[in-house]
């Protein structure tokens, strides 16, 4: 894993164009919300909303590619309206899967093998422009960088039935951005669909590249439960993010 602080620079690649695909696919079921966990209330402000500023108040600056299902579109215009929001970002339908969500994101960026891709769960706005910043640079370094952070609790797994105790410090919990170079995450997404691709670096992995462990934080945090929007409320007022 490497842990590199971002370099005091413009953007991550002085040659390369930046995009983040923005997934947000979920629903409410699991928060036993009425709405998608994307669009719930954060310090006032849609979930998602923050997702797209942590990018945007970046030195990447990468174009904004945000995948929602087609039924949702119109409420998010609508939240867009209520919230004065105009960040600048392209609007597309997502898929069936979060294999051919990205994929419908990919086909909006024009073929340029040097430019970086990031993406990213709509439902992680505490991401830290470190975070976010230092996965372009080592991504426009190396092709491809994905988040993780080391397991701090005992993890055992179960094989047959039986219970079998893992090395802790070999395990890693995986977390978002993954950032990609463009010519290899677009042939990647040519590969048809399995149901291991439960995230990119899956899918590039399966494509046949070694992937490329940055150092996450605890502190980015996936929306899933109520409880996390109270953490997050808690993360947020707590410090601003660096």
């Amino acid at each position: 894993m490497t842990d590199q602080s971002p370099a005091s620079q413009s953007s991550a690649s002085s040659s390369a164009k930046n995009y983040a695909i923005i997934v947000a696919g979920g629903s409410g079921t699991r928060m036993q919300s009425a709405v998608p966990k994307q669009f719930l209330l954060l310090n006032g402000l849609p979930v998602l909303m923050h997702t797209i500023k942590a990018f945007q108040q970046t030195c990447v600056t990468p174009d904004i590619i945000l995948v929602l299902p087609a039924s949702y579109h119109a409420y998010w215009q609508q939240l867009c309206d209520v919230h004065h929001f105009t960040q600048p970002h392209l609007l597309v339908t997502g898929g069936e899967t979060r294999f051919h969500s990205v994929k419908n994101g990919l086909d909006q960026i024009p073929d340029n093998d040097e430019a970086l891709i990031a993406v990213h769960d709509a439902v992680r706005p505490l991401t830290s422009r470190q975070i976010i910043e230092t996965s372009y640079q080592h991504a426009a370094k190396y092709g491809n960088a994905v988040t993780a952070v080391k397991s701090r609790d005992s993890v055992r797994q179960v094989v047959n039935g039986k219970s079998i105790s893992l090395l802790r410090d070999q395990i890693y919990l995986i977390q978002t951005p993954q950032t990609f170079k463009a010519r290899l995450l677009k042939k990647a997404y040519q590969q048809p669909y399995t149901e291991n691709f439960t995230d990119d670096a899956s899918v590039v992995e399966q494509y046949g590249t070694d992937i490329q462990l940055t150092e996450g934080d605890h502190q980015n945090i996936k929306i899933t439960f109520a409880e996390d929007i109270a953490i997050a409320e808690l993360l947020l007022n707590k410090k601003p993010l660096a």
